[in-house]
Formats: structure tokens, sequence, C-alpha cells
């Protein structure tokens, strides 16, 4: 039953027979067939079938949810049992959004210090996704906002707190400035997160409050991009102060502070809420409070 719900689970997320099958690591008889059983089993037509996957039947939608409940229960009961006879050891799959890749070492570093068994896979996208995968069982945790848009059933733990800052090259308009304002840094050549990011979003949302309605000449999902167009010197960009810093700007690099108003977001680690968590996902959330208090203390 647990071997067919995890096929029915990569079906849900792929929405194609053979691409679910291949993810699965089985042939596509194989799943189909695996499919059909759990029908039969369950007494409910699970999937639309035409000449191809036509979607979830709304039998189907229940038993997703209660497949990703029985799966992740399952997956924490095997990964508690190889704890206990093995320590912590296994793989932690890592989502953030751009704006938190920096900060991502600050967790990883000490907990592999401290766990050299365990390995990490870290993805970025959006927020939106980062709540898919949690959902889907696909990442067992993201780095994301806290408190801007709705998160769900998740447990959540603040890690730091984002001050946006125009970041400029010396020399270019602005840059010889203490602060400026959103009304102000509307008015200049920018490179900016593309509107799918929620940092974006918070962006535009504030200088929306300021009366202002930029149009930058660059957008990227990539802060890398970002930043090497800063330093042409003919863009500039806004980025919390802490991504900015963890590039090591050089003297030819402003950050100045952006008021009028004086924001700041809360940013910070997500888990799918479930007790009891897995023994990676706990471990990793006990580093992630570890790594906020020192940020709160400083």
């Amino acid at each position: 039953m647990i071997d067919k719900l995890e096929f029915f689970l990569a079906l849900a997320r792929e929405r194609h027979f053979g691409r679910a099958a291949e993810e699965c690591g089985v042939t596509q008889p194989t799943l189909s067939a695996a499919i059909r059983q759990l029908e039969d089993q369950l007494g409910v037509m699970l999937v639309n079938r035409g000449s191809r996957f036509q979607g979830l039947t709304p039998e189907g939608q229940r038993v997703l949810e209660w497949a990703r409940r029985i799966v992740g229960d399952a997956r924490t009961m095997r990964e508690e049992m190889r704890a206990a006879r093995k320590g912590l050891s296994g793989h932690i799959r890592l989502a953030a959004i751009p704006t938190t890749l920096s900060m991502v070492p600050m967790i990883t570093a000490p907990f592999q210090e401290k766990h050299p068994d365990v390995t990490f896979s870290v993805l970025s996208t959006t927020s939106l996704q980062i709540l898919a995968l949690l959902e889907n069982l696909e990442v067992d945790a993201g780095l994301t906002y806290l408190e801007n848009e709705p998160l769900g059933r998740v447990t959540s733990v603040p890690l730091q707190i984002e001050q946006y800052h125009l970041v400029t090259a010396a020399g270019t308009p602005l840059s010889d400035r203490a602060s400026v304002t959103w009304k102000e840094v509307s008015d200049i050549r920018l490179c900016l997160l593309t509107a799918d990011m929620q940092n974006r979003r918070i962006i535009n949302q504030h200088f929306a409050e300021a009366g202002a309605a930029p149009s930058p000449t660059l957008e990227s999902n990539s802060m890398i991009v970002l930043f090497s167009h800063v330093r042409t010197g003919r863009w500039a960009s806004i980025m919390p102060y802490n991504v900015a810093k963890s590039f090591g700007f050089n003297e030819d690099i402003r950050m100045i502070p952006i008021v009028d108003p004086d924001v700041r977001h809360t940013v910070g680690l997500v888990a799918t809420y479930r007790e009891p968590f897995t023994p990676l996902v706990s471990a990793l959330l006990h580093e992630a409070r570890i790594l906020g208090e020192q940020n709160a203390a400083q």
C-alpha cells in the first residue's frame, strides 16, 4: 500500500504516467498497474483517464491528502528507526527563495559538523513553489518570508530580519547619499528580481505606498545576475542588507538604506507541521533556532 501511494503521489505531481514512472524508477505499465490496484483496493476511481492523464477525480483529490499524510508518516518511521540503529544520517532537501540563499551555509555548515553523515541538496525557487514542494513531500524544509503571505500549516523558525538597501556603484545617481526614499529610487535604472518572486511583490508594494511605479530595465530570478549588473555601473538594485553584504562588495559599491517608509520583513525556515518530525527535520529546526537566536542577539 505504501509503495502504491508513493506512485500515486508521483503521478499527482508529474501529471503524466511516463514521467511519474521514471521518477519512481519503474516502467510505465508497472506504475499504471499499481494505480489500478490501488483503485480496486479503495473501491473508487482516482484518475481521469483518456489517451493521457486528465487529472484526479474528486475521490482522487481526497486520497491525495491521505497519501501525503500516510507516506509522510511512513518516511518518518523509517528515518527514526534508521537513526536509532546508525545515528543521524540521510539526505535533507532544502528549497530557498533567492534572497535567503546566502543564509543557507549558516545552517548547513554547523549541522554537518555535528552530523557528518547527513548530505544536503538546495534548490533556488519562489516562495509559492516552496509551499507546493513541502505539501508534495518533495523537500524537507524551505527558507522563505514568514509574515507577508499565507504559509498554511507549517512550523516556522524566524532567522533574520530583512532591511532594504539601494545597491549601486560609486559615482552613479544617489550613490553619495546617506539614505534614499522609495520615490527617489523609482526614478533610476533598476534591475530587480522577477515578478513571480515574493521579494519583488514586497518591493512593488512599498513603491506603491510611496506613490511610485518603477520600470526596471532588467529582471532575473538570480541574485548573482543582479549583482553582476550592478557592478557594471549601469544598473542599481534593491536588496536586503545581509544579502548584499554576503557578496563582499568593495568600496566601489554603495549600500544605502531606503526609507520613507523604512520597512523590514522576517525570513525563516519552514517545514510541514508534523508530529513527530523526522529526526533529520527535528535536528534541522533545532539548528535554525540556534541561528535565529544568534541573529536576534546581534
